[in-house]
């Protein structure tokens, strides 16, 4: 897919350990057969990391050249009425995503609201310690410093998303990662029906892998209510993303060096087989299910 995404945004995802991308693409392969799945701790953090940061769609769409649209994000005042954890994580990572979105397309001044709703939703779940508000609100005020302003927005929701796990509350880690890719495949679908662009077609294909790994996660908590009703939603995009093919090239492997040591690349070319009728179908259920769940 993309080669040339800005450095910035290169140097996040080593950072931040997030999703790979291209010949890396096939790892997180994991299988939702059965009705009792036990997964371990490793693997569950291995999808984790391989599930898209606030900022990685966004980036993608500015790379792109796709024009900025204030109507795909969700409305930070609603936050106000999630009452419940499981509400306000999953919340929580939507505006994220929308933060993201945000802070990449350099919409400081719009931000300052999200950053507000966000803050009011980290402090019901008792974890606003990782969110340094009075900071990364100084940085979006002042637009003196946007790399910064990415940096601590992300490393702050990797933080939370940590400290839920380390805290055994990894119900809301998971609830805050759904928010974080639906909001964000918002993006992505509403983009791509005012440009018909397909790497954004392929991107969007390729989060049939994804969607799979997220599922695995989630069908932990099924006994939950709450977590019933997203999961049967999700299963409803998952079915139109069996429509679409991906398959994988093998190419010879290159030896390069770098800083005096030789090293071996792996080329590899993943392609994404999605028809027009598939993808308009997820844009279809994904703009239904991300409306359903940021007004529950």
């Amino acid at each position: 897919m993309l080669k040339n995404i800005k450095f910035l945004f290169l140097l996040l995802l080593a950072l931040t350990a997030c999703k790979p991308r291209d010949n890396e693409l096939k790892t997180p392969g994991y299988e939702l057969e059965g009705d009792n799945i036990e997964i371990s701790k490793e693997v569950i953090d291995d999808i984790i990391r391989n599930i898209s940061s606030p900022i990685e769609m966004a980036a993608l769409l500015k790379d792109l050249g796709v024009p900025f649209d204030n109507s795909n994000l969700s409305e930070p005042g609603s936050s106000d009425n999630y009452s419940t954890n499981f509400k306000m994580a999953y919340t929580l990572g939507m505006l994220g995503a929308d933060l993201g979105y945000l802070n990449v397309y350099e919409k400081t001044r719009i931000s300052v609201s999200y950053l507000s709703a966000i803050n009011r939703l980290a402090d019901g779940l008792k974890v606003n310690q990782f969110f340094d508000y009075k900071t990364i609100k100084h940085l979006a005020t002042s637009e003196s410093n946007q790399d910064s302003l990415v940096f601590l927005s992300v490393h702050s929701f990797n933080q939370i998303n940590d400290y839920f796990r380390a805290t055994d509350r990894n119900n809301l880690s998971a609830m805050m990662i759904s928010g974080i890719w639906i909001e964000g495949m918002y993006q992505i679908t509403s983009a791509i029906q005012k440009n018909r662009n397909p790497e954004l077609a392929e991107y969007i294909g390729e989060q049939k892998l994804i969607l799979n790994n997220l599922l695995l996660i989630l069908k932990n908590y099924e006994g939950d209510d709450q977590f019933a009703i997203l999961i049967e939603d999700y299963n409803q995009l998952k079915d139109a993303f069996q429509k679409v093919h991906i398959t994988y090239e093998v190419g010879e492997p290159e030896i390069m060096e770098e800083d005096g040591m030789l090293i071996v690349i792996q080329n590899e070319k993943s392609t994404v087989d999605i028809s027009e009728d598939t993808l308009n179908e997820i844009i279809e259920k994904t703009a239904i299910i991300r409306n359903k769940h940021s007004i529950m």
